[in-house]
């Protein structure tokens, strides 16, 4: 892969990663609600599933998925409604994210960001057709798969980064004056994350 193609692909997934997506929104939440370092773990269960979305298109799982729509929404509304149901528990928790309310363990914030991700199916329809643009037959396809993928992944993890240290930021600064509104902001965060993922076209 030369790097003018490599280039290109860069700015391609730079362009498509500025829109916040429901992974974003999601790192927004956990990073108010359990602060960033912990918040890490969301990024990590995300960028798992990326990881196995990417492996599912390139073994050609894409089109049998794209063929089962009925497959597709099930998947998709049962992230929606996970997303929806820890929104609605954040909202209507009377704890306070401050004093008495339990921790978020490392595990259920690495598998709240992995099922988030995982729900959306699509992702490998998109990835077996970004990559096959900028993949050159005649050169080895492993090496290209893994630049495609390392380089991906990396901005992905970056902007989820960003993402969750702005909210820890905010969180911080304005802990006294809005730290009773905690849950209430990361619940409804949750709940933009699924409305985002929900209204992602399945056609």
């Amino acid at each position: 892969m030369s790097i003018e193609v490599w280039l290109v692909y860069f700015g391609t997934v730079l362009a498509f990663m500025f829109p916040p997506g429901a992974s974003h929104i999601l790192m927004l939440s956990n990073s108010i609600g359990s602060g960033f370092k912990k918040s890490i773990a969301t990024a990590c269960g995300d960028l798992s599933a990326n990881f196995l979305q990417m492996m599912a298109a390139s073994i050609g799982l894409a089109a049998s998925l794209h063929s089962s729509q009925q497959v597709f929404i099930v998947i998709k509304w049962a992230g929606v409604a996970y997303l929806v149901y820890s929104g609605l528990r954040l909202l209507f928790s009377n704890q306070s994210p401050l004093k008495s309310s339990p921790p978020r363990s490392i595990k259920s914030l690495y598998w709240q960001g992995f099922i988030t991700s995982a729900s959306n199916p699509k992702a490998i329809i998109f990835f077996a057709a970004l990559f096959p643009q900028f993949i050159s037959a005649s050169e080895p396809l492993l090496p290209q798969f893994i630049a495609l993928s390392i380089t991906y992944l990396v901005i992905d993890g970056l902007f989820l980064c960003f993402y969750g240290k702005l909210a820890a930021f905010f969180a911080e600064k304005f802990q006294s004056n809005i730290g009773q509104y905690l849950n209430k902001i990361s619940g409804s965060l949750l709940i933009a994350a699924a409305m985002v993922l929900g209204v992602k076209n399945i056609d």
